[in-house]
């Protein structure tokens, strides 16, 4: 008996014309017709046109004069930011000074005994090796000084933030009116907070301060709104059916089955308002971040190191003590929990007196190890032996100028050579097909307001980094990831390295890529890859794991190889993970090839930097506004709506 095999059925232009992607390009395809003739008609083809350019720089310069007239003598300076400035600068020096009275040996304990009480003995032991590190160092006064200013950063941002979550939480309204303010807020480079607040603040502490609340308040709001909209409703139909009111159920049920997502909130703070404690040392924050920033500017890669190592640990102790606050909630009290508490205090209370009983208050100059020198030394070496004549593989110095002669250098001349509407249609024919018309419109709105700024070519320099640096990290992070994914024992590998590199602040990438390619814009663009990789590594991993074991049990049945049930079952279920993890990674380099304006990336970040050093806040706004519209314009083509990601589910 014959079999009869069935032929696979053809795509005829009616199917492909019942594709949602097709009939969206080919609306627009009909719109660009009309329209990009017109265009051609009016403006001539090339950079953006002239007539569509407004200068910022006039009104932007009187205003900016205006402010620093009035700065001493207008009602609004001296009655409310004056205030506010002066309110800040006392809370940080309340918090240095004090820290300063405890010593260091009060410090090192008060901080050793709450990751005791929190998180267990081995935490506790790592947070007094990591204060004792800071000290060993020559680091402890800058330490101090990021500390204070950080505690007074975190806890403004904590109450901001639930402030706004708790509305959100509470009100439709008010989410609808917060969600697209936070989503963009989220996108925003750390450098673009800080113009603002120079710009009325001027130079120093409160400046910083600020800039870090507006900074880190975000994920405080976004996770306060959503425990408080995720809590349970039948506990709280329960708890309304016994008569109590709302500000009741709030602090009785809303609030305590949030706790999670509200310490989550708080975790996420601190480790935004540490990054952006050290970015400020651009504006005058001080600390490690000033360490950081005047040894980078002077090429001195072991001061920098010094100063860098200490930042790393504080992150690395203030994630690991929070994340264990976290994972303890809910589960059972420790007998006696309130008895020990009480023996931290009085230990705490025991070391500090004893320091100051002995005038050992300061960190002593005879304890300080010293490893600018010979870390200098080594990236002496490095330039002599690494740098550059390596046989056969070449240095790290030519690697540098092949990607920037056949990597970054074509994608910046493709992009500023072509026409402007041409990018405007690419940009809307991504954001459209993976989003909506909204989407679309927002993107290319974005994209537009970069030319009327009149940076249209720094943009498209600064975008051409980006894009290169995310190629690179997709690649690296996709192949780690379905390693990863793949592997238990590499997963295991893998995840201390990847928390260490989540919380290193974006300053402190620059440092080893200094030391490795020297200043240009390859290195910022290799930052930019190592910043971002972890997160597109983790997400990609945990994307693939969390596939339905089902589908690759049934594929497996069929007889599906590895690499099929990967290629046919795992990615395409993971879609909406990887999606995210390409819109995180452009997010992140994003926000580290702006910073690498002070390592010689040029182009936007340049303008930054040299608005915020010279006192032209004008070319500085511009730049840091440019900076805003391109990290809207990529997260919008990267990112689906969720009606969208619906549809697809």
């Amino acid at each position: 008996m014959a079999t009869i095999t069935a032929s696979p059925p053809r795509v005829g232009l009616p199917g492909l014309l019942k594709s949602p992607a097709v009939r969206k390009l080919l609306l627009l395809a009909l719109a660009a017709a009309i329209l990009v003739p017109l265009a051609n008609a009016r403006w001539a083809s090339g950079s953006w046109p002239t007539a569509l350019t407004v200068d910022f720089s006039e009104p932007l310069a009187k205003a900016s004069d205006w402010i620093i007239d009035n700065r001493d003598s207008h009602p609004l300076f001296l009655y409310f930011f004056g205030h506010v400035s002066n309110i800040v600068v006392i809370a940080v020096r309340a918090v240095y000074l004090g820290l300063l009275a405890v010593g260091w040996a009060g410090v090192t304990a008060l901080g050793a005994l709450v990751a005791w009480r929190v998180a267990g003995i081995r935490l506790a032991l790592g947070t007094g090796v990591a204060f004792l590190a800071c000290g060993l160092l020559g680091m402890w006064v800058p330490t101090m000084q990021t500390l204070a200013l950080m505690v007074v950063a975190v806890l403004a941002s904590v109450l901001v933030g639930a402030l706004l979550g708790l509305a959100a939480g509470l009100s439709d309204r008010m989410d609808r009116v917060l969600r697209p303010v936070l989503d963009t807020m989220q996108v925003l480079p750390a450098f673009a907070y800080l113009l603002p607040v120079v710009l009325v603040f001027g130079i120093g502490v409160p400046a910083a301060v600020l800039a870090t609340v507006i900074y880190a308040a975000p994920p405080m709001a976004r996770l306060t709104s959503l425990g408080l909209r995720g809590a349970d409703k039948e506990v709280l139909e329960a708890v309304e059916s016994l008569g109590s009111t709302a500000r009741q159920r709030l602090l009785t049920a809303r609030i305590p089955l949030a706790r999670k997502e509200l310490l989550l909130g708080l975790n996420q703070t601190i480790m935004m308002a540490l990054s952006m404690a050290v970015i400020a040392a651009v504006i005058g924050a001080g600390g490690l971040g000033d360490r950081v920033y005047q040894a980078l500017a002077s090429v001195d890669v072991g001061a920098a190191l010094a100063a860098g190592i200490p930042i790393v640990l504080l992150a690395v102790v203030l994630d690991r003590v929070t994340g264990a606050a976290g994972e303890r909630l809910g589960a059972e009290p420790e007998p006696r929990q309130g008895l020990g508490w009480l023996y931290a205090l009085v230990a705490f209370a025991a070391v500090a007196v004893a320091g100051r009983l002995v005038g050992r208050l300061d960190w002593p100059e005879s304890w300080v190890v010293g490893i600018a020198e010979p870390v200098n030394r080594a990236v002496d070496w490095m330039t002599a032996h690494l740098y550059s004549g390596v046989p056969v593989i070449g240095g790290t110095a030519d690697w540098a100028g092949h990607f920037t002669t056949w990597v970054l250098d074509p994608m910046r001349d493709g992009l500023q050579g072509l026409p402007w509407w041409s990018v405007l249609l690419i940009v809307a024919a991504l954001a459209w097909v993976i989003g909506t018309w909204r989407t679309a419109l927002t993107a290319v709105l974005a994209m537009a307001a970069i030319g009327v700024l009149g940076v249209w070519k720094p943009s498209l320099d600064t975008l051409s980094q980006v894009l290169a640096a995310v190629a690179v990290t997709l690649v690296l992070g996709f192949a780690t990831g379905i390693a990863a994914a793949r592997s238990d024992r590499l997963e295991r590998l893998l995840r201390p390295v990847l928390d260490v590199f989540q919380t290193m602040p974006q300053f402190v990438y620059l440092i080893p890529v200094v030391a490795l390619f020297g200043v240009g814009r390859a290195p910022a663009v290799a930052a930019a890859i190592v910043y971002a990789l972890p997160a597109v590594v983790r997400i990609t991993t945990q994307g693939l794991r969390q596939v339905d074991p089902a589908a690759l049990e049934s594929s497996s049945s069929l007889g599906a190889t590895s690499w099929q049930q990967l290629r046919q079952v795992q990615l395409p279920l993971a879609r909406p993970a990887l999606l995210l993890a390409v819109n995180q990674g452009l997010v992140l380099v994003l926000a580290v090839v702006v910073i690498g304006g002070l390592v010689g990336g040029g182009a936007l970040g340049y303008d930054v930097v040299f608005g915020l050093a010279q006192g032209d806040l004008a070319t500085g706004l511009v730049a840091g506004a440019a900076i805003v519209c391109l990290g809207l314009m990529l997260d919008r083509v990267t990112q689906p709506t969720e009606r969208r990601a619906k549809k697809g589910a």
